[in-house]
């Protein structure tokens, strides 16, 4: 079980893989949230924030 990363992106992953704030991350997943139709306690997945922000998944997951 060591071997499992976590599902969600959260505020400060955006800031490290775009080089932005963590402020534009906040508002990145706000904008994304409303892209998926998803409530306000609702996560973001590593899946949905690649779609969205149209970088691979794999170059995503690199950076956590």
């Amino acid at each position: 079980m060591s071997n499992i990363k976590r599902l969600v992106i959260y505020r400060k992953d955006i800031g490290r893989i775009t080089g932005r704030s963590e402020r534009y991350g906040r508002l990145l997943i706000k904008k994304i949230k409303v892209h998926f139709d998803k409530e306000e306690h609702q996560f973001i997945t590593f899946k949905e924030f690649s779609e969205y922000s149209g970088i691979e998944e794999y170059i995503v997951n690199k950076y956590i």
